[in-house]
């Protein structure tokens, strides 16, 4: 007979092997984005050598597993040239999207280098986790079944309210989880989920529109408002740090480097710039300089010396 407390044993060896199985696959991935390509035996030499699987070689059969889980798990193809059988990931590109699949990899990588960090924790300094996560699996589950939610929600300094939404699609935008819905209005909407006072699964279906992308749906933007600001050829000009920031984080995946001197560099971007966008501009203060179009340019000026007056 089986005791609860076998029983607990049981389930903690089992997520115990399963957080292995989820490094390795880790330790694949980043192996080869750092190799580039490599044989099966150069492959496990490395895999014996990092001592991965406490020193124990990897089966050809074990690998062809975890290949298959990887595509399966985070949409990367790991792929074997005829002529040199050498592995290699042959869609890197999906690694610099802001697909869930990137999302879910970079979090899995932290993680696992941070319980190997634990006799260094205090001296790892770090952000707190996104707030709203209490709502995050019926949302999900509610996302995945097409299924309609009884949402309650109170807007900071207002009064709060009740009402049914068609859930479509999720975004993580500064260590906050919003919600893009449909309303009973028929009109899409933003919902932090922090804001939310309560959630209910109801057994009422909805049918989201053949073709609906949540990514095409935020690429025309920067973060998570979504109104009607018109699409507008922006240029910006970086100063002092700016530059190599902008080089190495995109502010938005239309950003375009047009010129660069050794005292500044101009940028361009083809978005609708929402209060998100300006706001993100604001914050690195003056080492952003909006040049085009002129009414932004002039928006920012006025934004600017509204700020003054409060000094």
């Amino acid at each position: 007979m089986v005791t609860p407390v076998f029983s607990k044993i049981i389930s903690i060896f089992a997520i115990m092997k399963q957080a292995q199985i989820f490094q390795q696959y880790i330790w694949i991935i980043n192996t080869l984005r750092a190799y580039r390509k490599l044989t099966f035996e150069e492959l496990n030499q490395k895999w014996i050598d990092d001592r991965v699987a406490d020193g124990n070689p990897l089966y050809r059969s074990s690998f062809n597993r975890h290949r298959d889980a990887i595509q399966d798990m985070f949409g990367i193809i790991i792929d074997c040239e005829q002529r040199t059988y050498k592995y290699h990931i042959s869609n890197k590109e999906v690694l610099c999207d802001d697909s869930i699949e990137s999302w879910l990899f970079s979090t899995l990588t932290v993680n696992g280098m941070l319980s190997e960090s634990a006799a260094v924790k205090e001296r790892l300094v770090l952000e707190n986790a996104p707030v709203g996560e209490q709502y995050l699996s019926i949302i999900i589950r509610a996302i995945r079944t097409n299924h309609r939610l009884h949402m309650g929600y109170k807007k900071f300094e207002a009064e709060g309210y009740e009402k049914m939404v068609c859930p479509y699609a999720l975004k993580l935008f500064r260590q906050r989880w919003y919600l893009l819905a449909l309303n009973n209005e028929d009109q899409m909407r933003i919902y932090a989920l922090d804001r939310m006072t309560k959630m209910e699964l109801t057994d009422e279906t909805f049918e989201i529109p053949v073709g609906f992308s949540a990514q095409a749906y935020f690429s025309d933007y920067f973060g998570v408002l979504t109104d009607n600001t018109p699409m507008a050829h922006v240029v910006v000009r970086a100063h002092l740090w700016m530059p190599n920031y902008l080089r190495t984080l995109p502010l938005h995946h239309s950003q375009r480097e047009l010129e660069s001197t050794p005292d500044y560099t101009d940028f361009s971007y083809d978005i609708r710039p929402t209060s998100d966008f300006l706001g993100e501009l604001l914050r690195h203060s003056n080492g952003i300089e909006v040049l085009q179009p002129q009414e932004l340019r002039e928006k920012m000026r006025q934004i600017l010396a509204e700020t003054l007056k409060r000094y």
